[in-house]
């Protein structure tokens, strides 16, 4: 599975590469919370705010090891999972964001 994971993601920094060439859209800096959210989601919060909190960083390990040390993790960083999951060519599945989430809901 980690090599498919692998595989899968190492075809973002392609898919990025195409990305790079869009217009940014600016953000807000007030309106980005600075600590991960109370209620963290597959569907809401940003791989980089689940990666920056130990604890759900340790829930993202074990489900999808290695991601935080990606590549291209500084061009999915402010995706959602759920957002990076059609760019992993299928590394990541809807089972594993299930069970991801299930993981994170204990959390507290």
């Amino acid at each position: 599975m980690n090599k498919m994971l692998a595989a899968g993601l190492a075809g973002l920094s392609m898919s990025f590469g195409a990305l790079a060439a869009a217009p940014v859209l600016a953000q807000d800096a007030a309106a980005a919370p600075a600590t991960a959210p109370a209620a963290a989601s597959v569907d809401a919060t940003p791989v980089m705010q689940l990666v920056d909190n130990p604890t759900t960083k340790a829930v993202v390990d074990k489900h999808i090891p290695q991601l935080a040390s990606h590549p291209a993790y500084d061009q999915f960083k402010e995706m959602t999972l759920k957002q990076l999951q059609p760019l992993s060519q299928g590394a990541i599945t809807d089972e594993m964001l299930v069970a991801l989430q299930a993981d994170l809901d204990k959390v507290k």
